[in-house]
């Protein structure tokens, strides 16, 4: 039987050599390489060329950095791991950001031997795998309705200029008296005041202050 060929890395010497042990004692794994660094880690897949590779999220360099270049390698060199993390790390944050990245598991340190084998099996078959305690929590963050982005009015696109001319308009001044605020020349008034129109698509000064004053609720 093929054995299924396992990168893990980890920078805890001996989590590390126990995850190695309770997966080669298995017999259904080929420990082939082991890191200590998210840089090793991506040096070693690219030379080793494994089924799976386990990565812990916190490790020097960072384990979704990892992550990221392990399977920007896929599309370049043809090479095509299964990637999980193996983490402490419940947080959200973490949890999406490697599942946005490629991962296709994510395994908490406290799993038993006897599930993170037929976890690491069920990896290497295709299947993906998050920690059942966790998978409430994606499920949630995930269909969390997003932030809906502003729509960009024309009012926003005035400059700085325009918008001090616009907010003394919208108060009733008049151009002279606009251009006595801003120490102006009342035909600079004039000409900022066409510009203003043009960019509002208003029909004139007064349909401009209205939109002003909905806009910033002066």
């Amino acid at each position: 039987m093929t054995k299924v060929r396992v990168v893990i890395a980890d920078d805890h010497p001996l989590y590390r050599d126990g995850v190695a042990r309770t997966l080669t004692e298995s017999g259904q794994f080929e420990v082939v390489a082991e890191a200590g660094s998210a840089a090793e880690a991506v040096a070693i897949v690219a030379r080793e060329r494994p089924d799976v590779v386990l990565l812990d999220i916190s490790m020097p360099g960072g384990g979704i950095a990892a992550l990221r270049e392990i399977v920007a390698m896929e599309v370049s060199q043809g090479a095509s791991p299964r990637v999980a993390m193996l983490t402490v790390s419940e947080e959200d944050d973490d949890i999406l950001q490697a599942l946005k990245a490629g991962a296709s598991g994510y395994v908490l340190k406290g799993v038993g031997a006897r599930d993170l084998v037929q976890i690491v099996a069920d990896l290497a078959e295709g299947r993906s795998y998050v920690a059942p305690s966790l998978a409430i929590k994606v499920l949630a963050a995930m269909r969390a309705p997003r932030p809906v982005a502003a729509i960009p009015q024309p009012i926003d696109s005035l400059t700085r200029r325009e918008e001090d001319i616009l907010r003394l308009v919208s108060q009733g001044k008049s151009n002279k008296e606009v251009a006595r605020d801003l120490n102006l020349q009342e035909k600079t008034v004039k000409h900022y005041m066409t510009a203003i129109l043009q960019k509002l698509q208003a029909r004139n000064r007064t349909e401009a202050a209205l939109l002003a004053r909905d806009h910033w609720k002066v």
